[in-house]
């Protein structure tokens, strides 16, 4: 069907509470309406063959800034979604590898158990991967790997020759995926900014602006992402 097919696709959902606000509907309602979305988005990208799908669930900034009533129901949702991910037939038929990313120590103790079993029930496959960004931050991404690389630079595991673009890939957080780099991104609620998402992994990323709220797109909104697409000449910053 396509020309040129995207490898990995990475997900800005934006605008649940202004779809909300819109309908006339609570956040709570909003919020669910939103997550099976992530799943019904998932099925269409293996529909496409798609190989990889990152999606922004919670920023850095969101956790520090929702309301405790707000991050409690992302909180629900996302531990009834790990839950329902790993008993799902298909992700186990399509062989799709699920992992969490971001600053997840940071959340409660019933998030992290059920982000270990999920992981740990999908952690065989390699066909395909769902990668879900919760308390992440693009910024922070890069702090985290920094850190890490001076642990190795001190302990003498790297010398100052060893430290090239390469190397700091293999201390983010997606280091061990075949394609850590999104070709494309596709944000929807019609803003033009990548928030805080995937900064360094994005550099050359493709991006698609679709003017829905997130509860809105459909299968023929993705298609017609992946259309665009293979449309455009990627020249990687030549």
């Amino acid at each position: 069907m396509m020309n040129s097919l995207p490898m990995h696709i990475g997900v800005i959902p934006d605008g649940n509470r202004r779809w909300a606000k819109k309908m006339g509907l609570s956040i709570v309602e909003a919020y669910r309406v939103g997550s099976n979305k992530v799943e019904e988005f998932l099925e269409w990208s293996l529909d496409f063959g798609i190989r990889v799908v990152t999606v922004y669930v919670l920023s850095t900034e969101n956790f520090l800034g929702r309301s405790k009533f707000e991050l409690e129901l992302l909180y629900r949702l996302l531990k009834e979604k790990l839950i329902k991910v790993r008993m799902d037939e298909r992700i186990h038929r399509n062989r799709v590898r699920v992992r969490v990313i971001g600053r997840t120590w940071l959340l409660p103790e019933d998030i992290r158990r059920e982000i270990e079993l999920t992981e740990r029930a999908t952690e065989d496959y390699s066909d395909h991967y769902l990668n879900l960004a919760v308390v992440y931050g693009g910024r922070q991404e890069l702090i985290d790997a920094v850190r890490k690389l001076i642990v190795d630079f001190n302990s003498g595991k790297l010398g100052m020759n060893d430290i090239n673009e390469d190397t700091l890939f293999n201390y983010l957080y997606l280091n061990d995926e075949p394609h850590p780099e999104p070709d494309l991104v596709i944000r929807t609620g019609g803003e033009y900014r990548l928030s805080n998402f995937l900064l360094y992994e994005t550099a050359y990323s493709e991006i698609y602006v679709l003017n829905k709220y997130w509860p809105e797109i459909t299968k023929e909104d993705l298609k017609q992402a992946l259309d665009e697409y293979a449309r455009r000449e990627r020249r990687f910053g030549r």
